[in-house]
């Protein structure tokens, strides 16, 4: 990995009261690259983009964004910091009472003193950039999905960030939609040489587009590497992620008594039964 990393993560605990959800995490997100954290639902994935984003405070450990450590920042630096770092909501949380055109322009009035004539050339170029410059004027409700995706991946390099965080950006959209906005992830981040975290579940696209891959599990990291390394892992449950499989680490059948015996019980009166 790099030696000059732009985001690193070092022995994190992060819990809710006593419910452990993070547990001895180490990461590095080089300059440059694109990452992916992957895992089932409920692992910690947007846990850590969150601590990253320094909307939650770690238990204990590290996470420095730029040679910052996060959760040390005062207010202002802390929202200094987020003006560098673009997101991109899982489907899209665009403003649906904006335009497409003024969802795209919204960090840039809000945040910058730039006229409006350069606001203007500014949205278009993001637009174009995606390829909906010609869908300026609709409203999101007008949109498919795959469209309002890319209008919010527009509207999170507005400001031109360092680093780019993508929560399940793939979640939703069909194959044609699919393969554009993971080609669009790419091809931004070698563009404007930025870093990317993606969080996902969808294994298969993600691995085209990727140059390093942490999989976790259970609030731990079971497994990292290239894209090749996890598809040749044989590590049991990174192996059944990735070509998911019925069975394997994570069981098809909830814990329960074995089957027989359970058919041989008499049956639980419902609540409010009368004998």
């Amino acid at each position: 990995m790099s030696p000059d990393p732009l985001v690193e993560i070092r022995d994190l605990n992060f819990a809710y009261d006593n419910r452990a959800i993070l547990t001895g995490i180490n990461m590095t997100i080089p300059r440059g690259k694109v990452v992916a954290i992957m895992g089932l639902s409920g692992c910690g994935k947007t846990t850590t983009l969150r601590l990253i984003g320094g909307q939650l405070r770690p238990t204990s450990g590290v996470v420095r964004v730029g040679g910052q450590v996060v959760h040390e920042l005062d207010e202002s630096g802390l929202y200094q910091l987020r003006r560098r770092m673009g997101m991109l909501f899982q489907f899209g949380a665009l403003f649906t009472d904006m335009s497409v055109y003024d969802n795209v322009a919204f960090q840039m009035r809000e945040h910058t003193d730039l006229p409006e004539e350069l606001i203007h050339d500014l949205v278009l170029m993001k637009l174009h950039a995606v390829g909906l410059r010609g869908a300026h004027h609709l409203m999101p409700a007008e949109l498919s999905g795959g469209m309002a995706r890319r209008v919010a991946l527009a509207r999170a390099i507005s400001l031109d960030p360092m680093l780019m965080m993508y929560d399940e950006p793939f979640a939703g959209l069909d194959p044609i939609s699919l393969s554009i906005v993971g080609e669009l992830i790419r091809k931004l981040n070698d563009a404007l040489g930025i870093s990317s975290i993606v969080v996902t579940h969808d294994v298969q696209e993600s691995l085209k587009i990727v140059d390093y891959v942490y999989f976790v599990s259970a609030g731990k990291i079971v497994a990292e590497g290239t894209a090749e390394d996890i598809k040749h892992s044989r590590e049991p449950f990174v192996h059944q992620f990735v070509w998911g499989e019925i069975d394997g680490p994570v069981n098809f059948h909830y814990p329960a008594q074995p089957y027989l015996q359970e058919l041989h019980e008499q049956p639980a009166k419902p609540n409010g039964w009368w004998s």
